[in-house]
This record gives structure tokens, sequence and C-alpha cells, in this order.
């Protein structure tokens, strides 16, 4: 199938390699932080494998085969129907994040934090380890620095990352702290954020086996990000919000579309 061909049977259907370790680093001088988490009934991904749900906007289900869940960009109306472990945050707007969170989630991860001027973040619960790297945001013609954070998932000997509400090119300094990505979570609104011939550069500096996108409007505008990723990235639509990733199944150089956008 022409690329062209792929991009509009993408639009339609949303809108009517070898084996190699992960190598996810940590940002300097944080340490994890161990907390037990609650066993759930719910069928779970098989040992070594590590379950994507896309909720809608930018939030993800993900979960792992050790019973342990996460939701990014936790905004509170798109939830899944079990309450998660963790859920991640950031707040260049007021669907991204929330103020109410359930007592029952354990972890609540924000991705600014205004009294400090920066959020360092490093939780382990079982076998999901979440950290943040902090990145700066546009705030009414000047920048608000550290407000925004890319959220990276351990588990299954992958690292997913989420770049949450992303606004620049990250620096050297950035990506060293990132580390090797194998899904990434990419905006491709192509205004909000960035637009998407630089988000396809931010991808590019990122090179992650598999990119998501994720904060997109209309069909037209996936439709754009997806032009934007060739000839590098293959496109795949799936027939549902719902993918297992492993370190012996991740494909290569794939756009993977997840209805729900």
């Amino acid at each position: 199938m022409k690329p062209a061909t792929l991009h509009a049977a993408a639009a339609l259907f949303l809108f009517g390699a070898a084996e190699v370790s992960a190598k996810c680093l940590p940002i300097a001088g944080t340490q994890p932080r161990m907390i037990p988490a609650a066993a759930t009934e719910a069928a779970l991904p098989e040992e070594g494998s590590v379950r994507l749900t896309f909720l809608g906007h930018s939030s993800f289900h993900i979960e792992t085969a050790q019973g342990v869940s996460a939701v990014t960009d936790f905004n509170g109306y798109l939830v899944p129907e079990e309450l998660p472990d963790i859920v991640t945050m950031n707040n260049a707007h007021d669907t991204h994040y929330s103020d109410y969170i359930d007592p029952e989630i354990g972890v609540a991860l924000r991705g600014w934090n205004d009294k400090t001027g920066i959020a360092l973040h490093d939780v382990t619960i079982k076998d999901l380890r979440v950290w943040n790297l902090p990145t700066n945001v546009r705030d009414w013609g000047g920048t608000r620095y550290n407000g925004n954070s890319i959220f990276v998932f351990e588990a299954a000997d992958l690292c997913i990352g989420h770049l949450g509400h992303l606004h620049h090119l990250l620096t050297d300094e950035h990506l060293g702290d990132l580390g090797l990505i194998d899904v990434l979570l990419a905006p491709a609104d192509g205004i909000w954020t960035m637009g998407h011939e630089r988000m396809a550069q931010v991808i590019a500096q990122i090179r992650p086996s598999v990119v998501i996108p994720m904060h997109y409007f209309n069909a037209e505008t996936l439709g754009r990000f997806l032009s934007a990723m060739e000839p590098r990235y293959s496109v795949v639509v799936s027939e549902t919000p719902t993918v297992t990733f492993s370190r012996l199944n991740l494909p290569f150089n794939q756009v993977l579309v997840l209805p729900g956008g």
C-alpha cells in the first residue's frame, strides 16, 4: 500500500528487528522510591510484555505482567475501568492534569513544581519504574522553564516515553538523560505543541522503534503528521486501541495509529 493510501486509510478508520537490551537512563542524582502495589484480579499481560491502551487525547493506560498500571496525562475523565497505581500529569492545559485525585490512586506525579521550579520523580512499583525528564513550555509569549515533563515508563525490558506537551527540540543533555526509548508517545497536533516537521525532528533525535501519535484533533491533522514521518517510518493502523509489546515482537521504525485520538 502506498504511503498516501495508508494515510487515507488511517483517517477513514479513525474518524468514521534484532533483540537488544533496554537502556533507559535516569536523571543523575535521583533514587527510585519503592512502593507496594495492590494485586489486581484483571487479566494481565504475559511475563516479559507490557500492554498499552489509548484512552484518548494524551492519556494511555499502561499495564504490566505483575499487575501494576499507570495512566499518562491523567485528567480525571479519560480513565480505565480500574483505578491505576500511578498517574502522571502535565499542566500546559487542563486536559492534561487534574487537581482531584482519587485517594485510591497511590502515586500522582506532576510534571511541574510551582514551589521548587523543577519536578524530579523516580518511582518503582514491582515491575514498573516511572521517572521524568523536565522540559520547557511556552507561556504567554515567554518560556516557563521545567513546566513540562517527558515521563518514561520502564517495564518488560522496554522503555516507553511520553512527550507530554513538549514545545521544543531536545538538547544533547536531554538526549543523554533520556537514554534509549523503544516506544514513543508523541503529540501530533502540529500547532499547540510543535509543528509536524519540528516534531519529526524530535522523533529523529530520539530514534524510537515505534511511534504512537496522540493529541491530534482530526483526520487531516493526523495525515499531515504521518506525511512528516516519511520515509523513515512505515504506518500501521490498529483496529483496537490496545497493543501489547515485548522485546521479541517490537516492530522497527513503525508509526502505530491507535483509534481514539
